[in-house]
């Protein structure tokens, strides 16, 4: 605790990107008022970022791998944990808790029984050992329980830190998935998953290239969008699923795509469906909004990968007529850092007792305080 009774916590967030962690220290004041000091970014090897997206499908002896992937990730985040502390000239002892997210790989809520589940790979214990600090995880699983989809969890957060009085904003994070927060003037808050953002886009021009992601969009502003692919991606069954919703790498991977492709545009030149993959993300989000929350929105706040692709937000720019497109470093919140600032904040919250999910976004039946404590 600082001498003005302010608290620290570090927020390690993960996401369907499979790029790497990126670690937010966190400033929270006794009332609850944060401010983001610092960032750090740990990359995954590519061992591991290659085993995290096969356990994102079914597979051999899929228990032990994901047990042993659990321990290699809480080494990971425990590297990015100590290098932010490191730059920061900080101690173990000064970290209230960390608030890790782990890696999904299977989200299925209120599937199979009812409840479902969702699955964050990540040893907490093992995390707290290696940097002595305490450890929220599993921040998901109990808006499950009460009937939510555990996701999105973030709009809590976009509100406390982003909304503006007198101003319907909607926040934008482009990840892996895409998910909207809606902000507006009177105080209401919601959210929901929109589908695939980079995930698609990234695994295709890996797979033509040897990329890791497509550089401000600029290969894909090279193609021409495919029409009937577009529109066979669309007639997707998650596009017109009403809110609550949510969705990952479990529904929206290459097979998906592949299977679309050989059915509706075997001649497409993989430059086509670069462009054709671009053009889901932007209209997956626009038609989104147009179906489950149409009003006269005035800002577009982007963060996320996706907030540095120039190509993306063009899109998104014509889609929505009106709505001024910027990122959240408009509002003074670094695109890279709103998800590891979201999940320190989700802990600040667990430790006070207090609420963290939004029942108007996850469905839930009620407001819980959400994750897991494993002490230091």
């Amino acid at each position: 605790m600082t001498m003005s009774g302010a608290e620290l916590y570090i927020g390690l967030m993960s996401g369907t990107s499979l790029d790497g962690v990126d670690a937010v220290l966190l400033r929270a004041d006794p009332a609850g008022q944060v401010q983001a000091l610092a960032h750090e970014y740990q990359p995954f090897g590519a061992e591991l970022r290659a085993e995290l997206l096969a356990l994102n499908s079914p597979g051999e002896n899929e228990l032990q791998r994901a047990a042993l992937a659990g321990n290699a990730i809480a080494r990971v985040y425990a590297t990015a944990c100590r290098a932010l502390l490191n730059a920061q000239r900080r101690v173990p002892q000064e970290i209230r808790a960390l608030g890790a997210h782990g890696q999904t790989v299977r989200h299925r809520p209120g599937d199979f029984d009812g409840t479902g589940f969702t699955l964050q790979l990540l040893n907490a214990a093992l995390l707290a050992e290696l940097t002595g600090i305490a450890v929220v995880h599993d921040l998901r699983s109990r808006d499950l329980a009460v009937g939510g989809q555990g996701a999105p969890l973030v709009p809590a957060f976009h509100r406390a830190a982003l909304a503006q009085p007198g101003s319907d904003i909607v926040v934008l994070n482009v990840g892996g998935i895409s998910n909207v927060s809606l902000l507006w003037a009177d105080g209401r808050c919601g959210g929901f998953d929109c589908g695939p953002g980079n995930c698609l886009m990234d695994g295709w021009i890996h797979r033509h290239q040897g990329a890791s992601y497509d550089a401000g969009g600029q290969w894909a502003a090279q193609g021409q969008v495919h029409a009937g692919l577009l529109a066979a991606l669309l007639a997707e069954p998650y596009f017109h699923q009403a809110p609550p919703r949510s969705t990952g790498r479990d529904l929206f991977h290459l097979g998906w795509l592949d299977e679309r492709i050989a059915a509706h545009a075997p001649e497409a030149s993989a430059v086509d469906v670069q462009a054709t993959l671009l053009e889901l993300s932007a209209r997956c989000v626009a038609d989104s909004l147009a179906a489950h929350a149409p009003g006269r929105w005035q800002e577009l706040l982007v963060c996320g990968g996706g907030a540095f692709n120039d190509a993306l937000l063009g899109r998104l720019h014509a889609l929505l007529p009106g709505v001024t497109v910027a990122t959240t470093d408009h509002r003074g919140l670094p695109p890279m850092q709103v998800e590891g600032a979201a999940f320190a904040w989700l802990a600040m919250r667990h430790v006070r007792g207090l609420p963290g999910n939004l029942p108007a976004a996850t469905g839930g039946t009620g407001f819980r305080v959400l994750g897991s404590y494993t002490p230091a």
